[in-house]
């Protein structure tokens, strides 16, 4: 493997800002590692080969001038439910599938202008409803530590782009876990910041009040970069927060002294079983060890999450799906009459796992059952996020687990239940809008499989959570001490 691609994200734009590499040769030996690799993984759904390859060649005449960017050269992969100008945009659907995108998302516009460079769109579940990858209609995406074994989802192209060396970034996006269980799969940092923090513009929406755009990384620096050149308000999404940011990148710490971190007693890690519990019991003393004040904390509300969840989120994906109709852009199947033609083309565009997300939140919607179901679940998240508020006046991170096993193998989830049960950890955070994260806890399993501890702050507290997550991440090294399958 060429050494150019293991270089973290912070390394290559040093280096590449410094004259010592050029972004040119960065591109080039990630695009070899992908022709070598990508075959056996899957992470991409389109190579942008070209379009890499001019941008490196704009980076380092930028740099020439004397620029310095911050992601100079930095390879990324980009979740295919994000707009990119001029590229096949699919959100991992038939009914997008040979979609080009006419404008580019924020996100994604802010990383190609600090340096970045897109190597591919990458896999996803199905407009991001899933938990393995699986629901992806355009492709098979594998977790890099065992091809037998999903990556996670939604972002299992991102994430697993990152963990094999095909990307220094991947840019995922998070509704209920999507970029945090994805990362304990694949053994990186999974980050979602506070929702509003990053703008959603570009991003195809799934459930528009919880989606939001993070990095996948194989260290807290590199989230901490990608994170600071993302983060700030943008006029052209309606929930993008005009708040200033702290800059992450600065706050890195080595230790956790001073720090409270509380611990969910409601999320008792017993039930996962003896390795299990083991694990995430000695991630907690590992937190004590750095200097932190572990201590037990309350969510009442915790086991209601799933149920709020998939109330909410189904309900917002019927409203936004609705476009998706064979008028005005997509795949298009032709019928006797508009109301058949509506009807077959969705029939044949979305998968079983979106159709089902469909149906439950239009009967959530509909007449006699929306206050009984839609609006009790709009209270409930209120609910979620006084606990969370009355929780940390008792500490000042939570730890909790990012998912309940490691990676499984393809098809052992075959029904909705244990699929949406993967979340169960993740989802909370989600619905009080929370920064969270996962970064590489240890291993478990057998064979043994990477697993994330989740890390959660306050709302806008996205730099005191990264760098308690940076110490953590030095003291354990976690993310270093397993082979990959490729």
């Amino acid at each position: 493997m060429n050494e150019l691609v293991t270089r973290s994200a912070a390394q290559i734009a040093r280096d590449v800002n410094g004259k010592r590499v050029s972004a040119r040769e960065i591109t080039a030996a990630v695009l070899q590692r992908v022709d070598e690799t990508d075959d056996r993984l899957g992470c991409y759904l389109s190579r942008l080969n070209e379009l890499a390859l001019d941008c490196a060649q704009r980076a380092d005449r930028r740099i020439a001038a004397g620029e310095t960017l911050p992601l100079a050269g930095v390879p990324i992969a980009i979740k295919d439910n994000m707009c990119l100008r001029g590229t096949r945009t699919t959100a991992g659907s038939k009914i997008l599938e040979n979609w080009i995108a006419p404008y580019t998302a924020t996100a994604v516009q802010l990383i190609l202008d600090a340096g970045g460079i897109p190597i591919g769109k990458a896999n996803l579940d199905e407009f991001a409803m899933g938990s393995s990858c699986e629901n992806s209609a355009l492709g098979v995406t594998r977790n890099p530590y065992d091809l037998s074994r999903v990556p996670g989802g939604s972002s299992g192209g991102p994430a697993a782009a990152v963990a094999s060396f095909q990307a220094a970034i991947g840019l995922g996006s998070d509704t209920g876990g999507s970029i945090r269980e994805p990362g304990a799969f694949c053994n990186v940092v999974g980050f979602k910041p506070t929702y509003g923090r990053v703008s959603r513009y570009g991003l195809i929406a799934f459930a528009s009040s919880l989606d939001q755009i993070g990095p996948l990384t194989r260290t807290v620096e590199d989230a901490a970069l990608a994170y600071d050149v993302m983060a700030g308000h943008d006029p052209s999404d309606s929930t993008s927060i005009n708040r200033a940011v702290e800059p992450a990148a600065n706050a890195l710490r080595e230790d956790l002294k001073g720090l409270r971190i509380g611990v969910v007693k409601e999320f008792a890690t017993a039930k996962l079983g003896p390795e299990i519990d083991a694990l995430y019991k000695r991630a907690y003393r590992e937190l004590a060890d750095l200097g932190a004040d572990v201590v037990d904390i309350s969510l009442p509300t915790a086991d209601y999450g799933l149920a709020t969840y998939y109330l909410i989120a189904p309900a917002e994906c019927s409203s936004n799906l609705a476009r998706f109709d064979g008028v005005r852009y997509g795949l298009r199947v032709e019928g006797d009459d508009v109301g058949q033609m509506y009807e077959r083309t969705r029939a044949a565009g979305f998968g079983p796992e979106v159709k089902r997300r469909i149906l439950i939140g239009t009967y959530a919607l509909s007449s006699g059952y929306y206050d009984a179901y839609y609006v009790k679940a709009q209270k409930a998240r209120t609910m979620f996020a006084q606990d969370f508020r009355r929780a940390f006046e008792h500490c000042d991170l939570i730890a909790a687990p990012a998912a309940s096993s490691p990676a499984f193998e393809f098809n052992a989830k075959s029904d909705p239940y244990s699929m949406y049960m993967m979340d169960y950890y993740t989802i909370p955070m989600s619905l009080a809008g929370l920064p969270a994260l996962s970064v590489p806890c240890g291993y478990a399993g057998t064979p043994q499989l990477p697993m994330g501890l989740q890390l959660a702050a306050p709302l806008f507290e996205e730099a005191k959570l990264l760098g308690a997550a940076h110490a953590y991440e030095r003291a354990t090294e976690y993310a270093s001490k397993a082979a990959l399958a490729v």
